[in-house]
Protein backbone atom coordinates (compact mmCIF):
# COMPACT_ATOMS: atom_id res chain seq x y z
CA UNK A 1 0.00 0.00 0.00
CA UNK A 2 1.35 3.43 -0.94
CA UNK A 3 -0.05 6.94 -0.97
CA UNK A 4 -0.03 9.25 -4.02
CA UNK A 5 0.46 13.03 -3.78
CA UNK A 6 -3.31 13.68 -3.60
CA UNK A 7 -3.65 11.55 -0.47
CA UNK A 8 -5.19 8.51 -2.11
CA UNK A 9 -3.88 5.14 -1.16
CA UNK A 10 -2.96 2.74 -3.98
CA UNK A 11 -2.68 -1.01 -3.63
CA UNK A 12 0.43 -2.28 -5.54
CA UNK A 13 1.23 -5.71 -6.76
CA UNK A 14 4.13 -7.54 -5.07
CA UNK A 15 6.50 -7.24 -8.11
CA UNK A 16 5.75 -3.52 -8.51
CA UNK A 17 6.53 -2.95 -4.89
CA UNK A 18 9.88 -4.74 -5.30
CA UNK A 19 10.78 -2.52 -8.25
CA UNK A 20 9.99 0.64 -6.33
CA UNK A 21 12.08 -0.51 -3.42
CA UNK A 22 14.95 -1.33 -5.79
CA UNK A 23 14.77 2.13 -7.38
CA UNK A 24 14.58 3.73 -4.02
CA UNK A 25 17.66 1.82 -2.96
CA UNK A 26 19.60 2.88 -6.06
CA UNK A 27 18.49 6.51 -5.63
CA UNK A 28 19.56 6.38 -2.01
CA UNK A 29 22.98 5.01 -3.04
CA UNK A 30 23.57 7.74 -5.66
CA UNK A 31 22.39 10.40 -3.26
CA UNK A 32 24.81 9.18 -0.58
CA UNK A 33 27.66 9.04 -3.09
CA UNK A 34 26.94 12.61 -4.24
CA UNK A 35 26.85 13.79 -0.63
CA UNK A 36 30.29 12.30 -0.03
CA UNK A 37 31.67 14.10 -3.15
CA UNK A 38 30.21 17.37 -1.96
CA UNK A 39 31.75 16.96 1.48
CA UNK A 40 35.25 16.34 0.12
CA UNK A 41 34.91 19.20 -2.54
CA UNK A 42 34.91 17.04 -5.69
CA UNK A 43 31.36 17.85 -6.85
CA UNK A 44 32.41 20.40 -9.57
CA UNK A 45 35.18 18.14 -10.89
CA UNK A 46 32.74 15.27 -11.12
CA UNK A 47 30.29 17.39 -13.12
CA UNK A 48 33.01 18.46 -15.59
CA UNK A 49 34.26 14.89 -16.05
CA UNK A 50 30.74 13.65 -16.67
CA UNK A 51 30.09 16.45 -19.19
CA UNK A 52 33.27 15.72 -21.18
CA UNK A 53 32.51 12.01 -21.20
CA UNK A 54 28.95 12.48 -22.49
CA UNK A 55 30.03 15.00 -25.17
CA UNK A 56 32.76 12.67 -26.46
CA UNK A 57 30.30 9.81 -26.53
CA UNK A 58 27.82 11.85 -28.61
CA UNK A 59 30.49 13.01 -31.11
CA UNK A 60 31.71 9.48 -31.60
CA UNK A 61 28.18 8.34 -32.32
CA UNK A 62 27.60 11.10 -34.93
CA UNK A 63 30.88 10.40 -36.76
CA UNK A 64 30.15 6.69 -36.80
CA UNK A 65 26.67 7.17 -38.29
CA UNK A 66 27.83 9.66 -40.99
CA UNK A 67 30.68 7.38 -42.04
CA UNK A 68 28.31 4.50 -42.48
CA UNK A 69 25.89 6.67 -44.53
CA UNK A 70 28.66 8.11 -46.83
CA UNK A 71 30.15 4.71 -47.62
CA UNK A 72 26.73 3.35 -48.47
CA UNK A 73 25.84 6.31 -50.73
CA UNK A 74 29.20 6.39 -52.55
CA UNK A 75 29.01 2.75 -53.33
CA UNK A 76 25.52 3.12 -54.72
CA UNK A 77 26.42 6.18 -56.91
CA UNK A 78 29.53 4.53 -58.31
CA UNK A 79 27.55 1.46 -59.17
CA UNK A 80 24.83 3.54 -60.81
CA UNK A 81 27.34 5.48 -62.88
CA UNK A 82 29.01 2.30 -63.99
CA UNK A 83 25.67 0.91 -65.10
CA UNK A 84 24.73 4.16 -66.96
CA UNK A 85 28.05 4.32 -68.82
CA UNK A 86 27.86 0.70 -69.80
CA UNK A 87 24.41 1.24 -71.29
CA UNK A 88 24.99 4.64 -72.98
CA UNK A 89 28.40 3.88 -74.57
CA UNK A 90 28.57 0.23 -75.58
CA UNK A 91 31.39 0.90 -78.08
CA UNK A 92 34.90 2.10 -77.17
CA UNK A 93 35.61 5.87 -77.69
CA UNK A 94 38.35 6.88 -80.13
CA UNK A 95 40.87 9.26 -78.54
CA UNK A 96 41.77 12.36 -80.60
CA UNK A 97 45.32 13.56 -79.95
CA UNK A 98 46.36 17.22 -80.29
CA UNK A 99 49.05 17.89 -82.93
CA UNK A 100 52.56 17.98 -81.52
CA UNK A 101 54.08 21.37 -80.73
CA UNK A 102 56.85 22.23 -83.21
CA UNK A 103 59.22 25.01 -82.11
CA UNK A 104 59.65 27.82 -84.60
CA UNK A 105 56.11 27.58 -85.99
CA UNK A 106 54.47 29.83 -83.40
CA UNK A 107 52.38 32.69 -84.91
CA UNK A 108 52.61 36.24 -83.68
CA UNK A 109 49.52 38.42 -83.28
CA UNK A 110 50.35 40.49 -86.31
CA UNK A 111 50.62 37.48 -88.65
CA UNK A 112 46.96 36.46 -88.49
CA UNK A 113 43.73 37.98 -89.73
CA UNK A 114 42.19 40.19 -87.09
CA UNK A 115 38.42 40.59 -86.86
CA UNK A 116 37.03 44.02 -87.57
CA UNK A 117 35.06 45.39 -84.64
CA UNK A 118 32.33 46.73 -86.90
CA UNK A 119 29.43 44.54 -87.92
CA UNK A 120 29.41 45.53 -91.58
CA UNK A 121 31.89 45.34 -94.41
CA UNK A 122 33.18 48.57 -95.93
CA UNK A 123 34.00 48.22 -99.60
CA UNK A 124 36.59 50.71 -100.85
CA UNK A 125 35.46 52.99 -103.64
CA UNK A 126 37.00 52.03 -106.94
CA UNK A 127 39.39 54.66 -108.25
CA UNK A 128 38.94 55.90 -111.79
CA UNK A 129 41.43 57.39 -114.21
CA UNK A 130 39.13 58.47 -117.03
CA UNK A 131 37.10 61.64 -117.58
CA UNK A 132 33.37 61.55 -117.01
CA UNK A 133 30.54 64.07 -117.37
CA UNK A 134 27.80 65.55 -115.21
CA UNK A 135 24.65 67.44 -116.22
CA UNK A 136 24.01 70.50 -114.04
CA UNK A 137 20.75 70.38 -112.09
CA UNK A 138 18.63 73.26 -110.79
CA UNK A 139 20.21 74.60 -107.60
CA UNK A 140 23.70 73.25 -108.36
CA UNK A 141 26.77 75.37 -107.74
CA UNK A 142 30.40 74.85 -108.54
CA UNK A 143 31.02 73.98 -104.90
CA UNK A 144 28.34 71.36 -104.27
CA UNK A 145 29.10 69.60 -107.56
CA UNK A 146 32.78 69.45 -106.64
CA UNK A 147 31.90 68.06 -103.20
CA UNK A 148 29.71 65.38 -104.79
CA UNK A 149 32.71 64.05 -106.70
CA UNK A 150 35.21 64.59 -103.85
CA UNK A 151 37.08 67.24 -105.82
CA UNK A 152 38.21 70.77 -105.08
CA UNK A 153 36.07 73.55 -106.62
CA UNK A 154 39.05 74.85 -108.58
CA UNK A 155 39.46 71.40 -110.16
CA UNK A 156 35.94 71.66 -111.53
CA UNK A 157 36.64 75.15 -112.84
CA UNK A 158 40.01 74.24 -114.39
CA UNK A 159 38.50 71.11 -115.90
CA UNK A 160 35.87 73.20 -117.69
CA UNK A 161 37.74 76.34 -118.72
CA UNK A 162 36.64 75.75 -122.30
CA UNK A 163 33.01 75.84 -121.07
CA UNK A 164 32.97 78.12 -118.02
CA UNK A 165 35.95 80.34 -118.77
CA UNK A 166 37.22 81.63 -115.43
CA UNK A 167 33.84 82.37 -113.88
CA UNK A 168 32.25 79.96 -111.36
CA UNK A 169 28.90 81.73 -111.85
CA UNK A 170 28.52 80.68 -115.47
CA UNK A 171 27.06 77.22 -114.79
CA UNK A 172 23.35 76.73 -115.52
CA UNK A 173 20.87 73.81 -115.43
CA UNK A 174 21.27 71.44 -118.37
CA UNK A 175 24.91 72.33 -118.91
CA UNK A 176 27.25 69.33 -119.30
CA UNK A 177 30.45 69.57 -117.27
CA UNK A 178 33.61 67.48 -117.55
CA UNK A 179 34.54 65.76 -114.28
CA UNK A 180 38.22 64.95 -113.70
CA UNK A 181 39.15 61.72 -111.89
CA UNK A 182 41.65 63.53 -109.61
CA UNK A 183 42.31 67.05 -108.43
CA UNK A 184 44.23 69.03 -111.02
CA UNK A 185 43.59 70.62 -114.39
CA UNK A 186 42.57 69.65 -117.91
CA UNK A 187 44.61 70.77 -120.90
CA UNK A 188 43.61 70.65 -124.56
CA UNK A 189 46.72 70.03 -126.65
CA UNK A 190 47.50 72.48 -129.45
CA UNK A 191 49.92 72.02 -132.33
CA UNK A 192 53.37 73.45 -131.65
CA UNK A 193 53.21 73.06 -127.85
CA UNK A 194 55.90 71.31 -125.83
CA UNK A 195 55.51 69.15 -122.76
CA UNK A 196 58.11 71.14 -120.86
CA UNK A 197 56.26 74.43 -121.34
CA UNK A 198 52.79 73.02 -120.65
CA UNK A 199 53.87 71.24 -117.48
CA UNK A 200 55.71 74.35 -116.22
CA UNK A 201 52.56 76.45 -116.73
CA UNK A 202 50.60 74.03 -114.50
CA UNK A 203 53.47 73.74 -111.96
CA UNK A 204 54.16 70.01 -112.48
CA UNK A 205 56.86 67.94 -114.18
CA UNK A 206 56.37 66.52 -117.71
CA UNK A 207 56.43 62.95 -116.37
CA UNK A 208 53.32 63.65 -114.29
CA UNK A 209 51.39 64.15 -117.52
CA UNK A 210 53.13 61.40 -119.52
CA UNK A 211 52.80 58.69 -116.86
CA UNK A 212 49.18 59.28 -115.85
CA UNK A 213 47.18 56.19 -117.02
CA UNK A 214 44.15 58.19 -118.11
CA UNK A 215 46.19 60.07 -120.73
CA UNK A 216 47.11 56.86 -122.60
CA UNK A 217 50.50 58.21 -123.70
CA UNK A 218 53.31 55.90 -124.77
CA UNK A 219 56.63 57.40 -123.60
CA UNK A 220 58.51 55.42 -126.25
CA UNK A 221 56.40 56.90 -129.04
CA UNK A 222 56.33 60.51 -127.85
CA UNK A 223 59.74 61.48 -129.12
CA UNK A 224 61.22 64.80 -128.09
CA UNK A 225 59.31 66.46 -125.20
CA UNK A 226 59.79 69.84 -126.89
CA UNK A 227 57.73 68.65 -129.87
CA UNK A 228 56.00 65.43 -128.81
CA UNK A 229 53.82 63.25 -131.00
CA UNK A 230 50.50 64.26 -129.43
CA UNK A 231 47.54 64.90 -131.77
CA UNK A 232 46.09 68.39 -131.63
CA UNK A 233 42.86 68.54 -129.60
CA UNK A 234 43.90 65.72 -127.24
CA UNK A 235 42.57 66.29 -123.71
CA UNK A 236 45.30 65.67 -121.12
CA UNK A 237 44.68 65.28 -117.40
CA UNK A 238 47.26 67.13 -115.30
CA UNK A 239 47.15 65.59 -111.78
CA UNK A 240 47.95 68.19 -109.13
CA UNK A 241 48.17 70.92 -111.75
CA UNK A 242 47.11 74.48 -111.02
CA UNK A 243 47.00 77.65 -113.06
CA UNK A 244 46.54 81.38 -112.65
CA UNK A 245 43.34 83.33 -113.15
CA UNK A 246 43.64 86.64 -114.99
CA UNK A 247 42.32 89.66 -113.11
CA UNK A 248 40.27 90.93 -116.05
CA UNK A 249 36.86 91.49 -114.48
CA UNK A 250 37.60 93.75 -111.50
CA UNK A 251 40.87 95.60 -111.95
CA UNK A 252 42.21 97.95 -109.31
CA UNK A 253 40.18 101.15 -109.77
CA UNK A 254 41.49 104.24 -107.99
CA UNK A 255 40.11 107.74 -107.61
CA UNK A 256 43.32 108.98 -109.22
CA UNK A 257 42.82 106.95 -112.43
CA UNK A 258 39.39 105.31 -112.67
CA UNK A 259 39.65 105.19 -116.48
CA UNK A 260 41.69 101.97 -116.20
CA UNK A 261 38.32 100.17 -116.07
CA UNK A 262 37.08 101.47 -119.41
CA UNK A 263 37.25 97.98 -120.99
CA UNK A 264 35.07 96.57 -118.21
CA UNK A 265 31.91 98.31 -119.34
CA UNK A 266 29.95 101.55 -119.69
CA UNK A 267 29.96 102.20 -115.95
CA UNK A 268 33.62 103.24 -116.00
CA UNK A 269 34.42 106.78 -114.84
CA UNK A 270 36.66 108.98 -116.97
CA UNK A 271 38.07 111.64 -114.61
CA UNK A 272 40.24 111.74 -111.49
CA UNK A 273 38.43 112.58 -108.27
CA UNK A 274 39.16 113.75 -104.78
CA UNK A 275 36.95 113.51 -101.75
CA UNK A 276 36.20 112.05 -98.34
CA UNK A 277 38.40 109.29 -96.91
CA UNK A 278 37.16 106.15 -95.22
CA UNK A 279 37.46 105.22 -91.55
CA UNK A 280 38.48 101.63 -92.41
CA UNK A 281 35.64 100.52 -90.15
CA UNK A 282 33.52 98.49 -92.58
CA UNK A 283 29.76 98.04 -92.09
CA UNK A 284 27.51 95.36 -93.58
CA UNK A 285 26.17 96.58 -96.96
CA UNK A 286 23.00 94.45 -96.70
CA UNK A 287 20.16 93.91 -94.23
CA UNK A 288 20.93 90.19 -94.00
CA UNK A 289 24.31 89.02 -92.75
CA UNK A 290 24.58 85.53 -94.25
CA UNK A 291 25.50 83.84 -97.52
CA UNK A 292 23.10 82.96 -100.29
CA UNK A 293 25.62 81.39 -102.65
CA UNK A 294 29.38 81.35 -102.99
CA UNK A 295 31.81 82.04 -100.19
CA UNK A 296 35.22 83.68 -100.49
CA UNK A 297 37.28 81.20 -102.53
CA UNK A 298 40.31 82.60 -104.41
CA UNK A 299 41.25 79.07 -105.58
CA UNK A 300 38.01 78.97 -107.56
CA UNK A 301 38.40 82.57 -108.78
CA UNK A 302 35.70 83.86 -106.42
CA UNK A 303 37.15 86.79 -104.50
CA UNK A 304 34.01 87.98 -102.72
CA UNK A 305 31.01 86.76 -100.76
CA UNK A 306 27.43 86.40 -102.02
CA UNK A 307 25.11 87.97 -99.45
CA UNK A 308 21.43 87.03 -99.23
CA UNK A 309 18.46 89.35 -99.63
CA UNK A 310 15.30 90.15 -101.54
CA UNK A 311 15.03 91.95 -104.84
CA UNK A 312 14.86 95.72 -104.34
CA UNK A 313 16.35 95.75 -100.83
CA UNK A 314 18.72 98.70 -100.27
CA UNK A 315 22.47 98.29 -100.67
CA UNK A 316 24.54 100.71 -98.61
CA UNK A 317 28.14 101.93 -98.65
CA UNK A 318 30.36 99.93 -96.31
CA UNK A 319 32.49 103.02 -95.51
CA UNK A 320 33.08 106.63 -96.53
CA UNK A 321 34.60 107.16 -99.98
CA UNK A 322 34.29 108.29 -103.60
CA UNK A 323 32.42 106.40 -106.37
CA UNK A 324 34.87 105.34 -109.13
CA UNK A 325 32.59 102.96 -111.10
CA UNK A 326 28.81 103.25 -111.46
CA UNK A 327 26.98 101.29 -114.13
CA UNK A 328 26.92 98.08 -116.12
CA UNK A 329 29.80 95.57 -116.14
CA UNK A 330 30.01 93.70 -119.46
CA UNK A 331 32.09 90.85 -118.01
CA UNK A 332 29.44 89.21 -115.85
CA UNK A 333 28.88 91.46 -112.82
CA UNK A 334 25.91 93.33 -114.29
CA UNK A 335 25.04 96.63 -112.61
CA UNK A 336 28.04 97.44 -110.40
CA UNK A 337 29.36 100.12 -108.05
CA UNK A 338 32.99 100.52 -106.89
CA UNK A 339 33.92 102.90 -104.06
CA UNK A 340 37.47 104.09 -103.37
CA UNK A 341 37.88 104.64 -99.59
CA UNK A 342 41.41 106.04 -99.77
CA UNK A 343 44.30 104.57 -97.80
CA UNK A 344 44.57 101.83 -100.43
CA UNK A 345 41.08 100.31 -99.89
CA UNK A 346 38.17 99.78 -102.32
CA UNK A 347 34.79 98.01 -102.11
CA UNK A 348 32.77 96.45 -104.95
CA UNK A 349 29.00 95.79 -105.20
CA UNK A 350 27.77 93.62 -108.12
CA UNK A 351 24.51 92.24 -109.63
CA UNK A 352 22.54 95.30 -108.49
CA UNK A 353 19.04 95.92 -109.78
CA UNK A 354 19.58 99.68 -109.80
CA UNK A 355 22.57 102.00 -109.35
CA UNK A 356 21.65 105.09 -107.31
CA UNK A 357 25.02 106.92 -107.35
CA UNK A 358 27.21 108.46 -110.04
CA UNK A 359 30.91 108.79 -110.84
CA UNK A 360 32.87 111.01 -108.46
CA UNK A 361 30.07 111.19 -105.86
CA UNK A 362 31.09 111.27 -102.20
CA UNK A 363 29.29 108.69 -100.05
CA UNK A 364 29.32 107.98 -96.38
CA UNK A 365 29.06 104.77 -94.40
CA UNK A 366 25.46 103.53 -94.56
CA UNK A 367 24.39 105.68 -97.53
CA UNK A 368 22.18 103.89 -100.08
CA UNK A 369 24.06 103.27 -103.33
CA UNK A 370 21.60 100.93 -105.11
CA UNK A 371 19.19 98.02 -104.75
CA UNK A 372 19.68 94.26 -104.71
CA UNK A 373 19.09 92.32 -107.91
CA UNK A 374 20.39 89.56 -110.18
CA UNK A 375 21.81 91.33 -113.21
CA UNK A 376 24.74 89.94 -115.18
CA UNK A 377 25.80 86.31 -114.65
CA UNK A 378 23.88 85.82 -111.40
CA UNK A 379 22.11 82.69 -110.29
CA UNK A 380 19.30 84.27 -108.30
CA UNK A 381 19.02 87.51 -106.30
CA UNK A 382 22.06 88.32 -104.15
CA UNK A 383 24.84 90.87 -103.66
CA UNK A 384 28.36 89.95 -104.70
CA UNK A 385 30.56 91.99 -102.35
CA UNK A 386 34.34 92.42 -102.43
CA UNK A 387 36.95 94.26 -100.35
CA UNK A 388 40.38 95.02 -101.78
CA UNK A 389 43.53 96.42 -100.19
CA UNK A 390 46.71 97.59 -101.91
CA UNK A 391 48.64 95.85 -99.14
CA UNK A 392 46.69 92.59 -98.76
CA UNK A 393 45.07 92.38 -102.24
CA UNK A 394 41.50 91.05 -102.17
CA UNK A 395 40.53 89.88 -98.68
CA UNK A 396 37.69 87.88 -97.16
CA UNK A 397 35.04 90.49 -96.22
CA UNK A 398 33.84 88.33 -93.35
CA UNK A 399 37.11 89.11 -91.59
CA UNK A 400 36.46 92.88 -91.68
CA UNK A 401 32.71 93.54 -91.53
CA UNK A 402 31.19 94.67 -88.24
Amino acid sequence: MTENPRGFRVQLAPDEADNIQSLSGESSFLEKAWQRLVKIGLDESAVRIATVFLTSLMMFGVVFLMGRFYVSTRGTSAASRAIDLSVADPTPTTMVLAPPFLPGLETEAGDGISRNATLHTILPSLSRTELTTYTVQLGDTLFNIAERFSLKPETLLWGNRYTLGDDPHTIFPGQVLTILPVDGTLHRWSAGEGLNGVSAFYHVSPDVIVNYPGNHLDPAALGDYSNPNIPSGTLLIVPGGRGEFPDWRTPRITRANPATATYVGPGACAEAYDGVLGTLNFAWPTINHYLSGYDFSPEANHFGIDLAGQAGEPISATDNGVVVYAGFNDLGYGEMVVIDHGNGWQSLYAHLATVDVSCGQEVYRGDKIGTMGSTGLADGVHLHFELRSDEFNRVNPFDFLN
